[in-house]
């Protein structure tokens, strides 16, 4: 895909966690100025050492809490910024369940903060990073972006609430550039092997808990339920290459400069794929059977879940191009080449 951006000046909250750092890697090939805010909570400040080995590009870094109102005012203050791309944001879902307090003050209270000194300071374009959680277990698929949202847990509320936020902020003042990108599951790392998913502690999601299977960090895989009315029994995602997932930002971007107003578009490929096509693909690229045993189905997970990605066609030019086996290829040479993360 051809991008025809100007250079811009662009703060990427979150920028050193895992899309962050893909997404700052992206922007910086692409010609861009880029800083990074990030209070490393859940990140690691290497990955961007990485990224300006990789691109021979310095971002900048500022080790800021969203939180510390009167720091992000003092960020806005001192640069130029032309847009945001807003990744920073507690994600896990189970962690939210058991801490709801913490999750609706750090995401909504962090991105008011976030808002009121872009408002302030006149910059008024927006990628935020949102989720396929917030359609909730809905029934029906393909997922698209005009279905009622029903989040079914606080991380995912928090997700749905700061889209309100944002729609309610297009609707007051048109001088808003707004999209909302509604992810469904990020997989995979820059072809290098350098960058990719360093989650802390257990990891919340499928690929990287199967990728530690595969490394010898884990025993084996746990599959939750394999009675659905699914082809192999086994639940069904779609995956999305972390690098595709990059393209889609700068696509939007691109976008919206020329388009005020507030755009959600689903970031996905649109095919699903199950667990143990997952735990199969990713044995196939580390050329060894990854161990997985099953156990009861979670309260809440749907059997299918994939996107309609036909709006991010038809509006952005965008689709993905790297398929499971490319996905479970590039993760697996991260893994391999970074066993601990970036506590190697």
């Amino acid at each position: 895909m051809a991008y025809m951006l100007g250079c811009m000046k662009v703060l990427v909250t979150g920028g050193a966690g895992y899309i962050g750092s893909h997404m700052v890697l992206c922007l910086l090939e692409a010609g861009h100025d880029v800083v990074v805010l990030d209070n490393l909570a859940n990140s690691s400040a290497e990955s961007l050492r990485r990224v300006e080995e990789l691109t021979g590009k310095h971002p900048d870094f500022v080790e800021l809490d969203l939180l510390d109102a009167t720091g992000v005012d003092r960020l806005f203050e001192t640069n130029g910024f032309d847009s945001v791309i807003h990744f920073a944001g507690l994600k896990a879902v189970g962690e939210s369940v058991a801490q709801p307090l913490r999750y609706y003050q750090n995401n909504i209270v962090g991105t008011l903060n976030l808002l009121a000194s872009m408002d302030k300071h006149g910059v008024r374009t927006l990628v935020f990073s949102s989720s396929a959680t917030v359609y909730g277990a809905s029934e029906e698929v393909p997922l698209i972006e005009k279905m009622p949202l029903d989040a079914t847990n606080p991380y995912g509320r928090t997700k749905e609430q700061i889209e309100d936020i944002l729609t309610d902020l297009g609707a007051a003042d048109s001088s808003w550039h707004i999209a909302l990108l509604r992810y469904f599951n990020p997989v995979g790392a820059h072809e290098s092997g350098r960058i990719g998913e360093d989650p802390t502690g257990v990891p919340n999601n499928l690929l990287p808990f199967v990728a530690q299977v595969a490394v010898g960090r884990r025993e084996k895989v746990m599959v939750f339920g394999n009675d659905y009315p699914t082809p192999d029994g086994t639940g069904v995602r779609d995956y999305i290459h972390v690098m595709d997932l990059a393209a889609g930002h700068l696509a939007a971007l691109d976008y919206l400069p020329s388009h005020p107003g507030v755009f959600r578009w689903n970031l996905g490929s649109g095919e699903g794929s199950s667990v143990l096509e997952v735990i199969q693909a990713f044995g196939d690229a580390a050329g060894k059977p990854v161990p997985f045993a099953f156990a009861p189905r979670r309260p809440g997970d749907a059997a299918v879940s994939y996107a309609d990605p036909s709006s991010a066609l038809a509006d952005l030019g965008w689709s993905t191009h790297r398929n499971l086996a490319q996905m479970c290829e590039d993760h697996w040479r991260w893994q391999r080449e970074n066993p601990n993360g970036y506590n190697a």
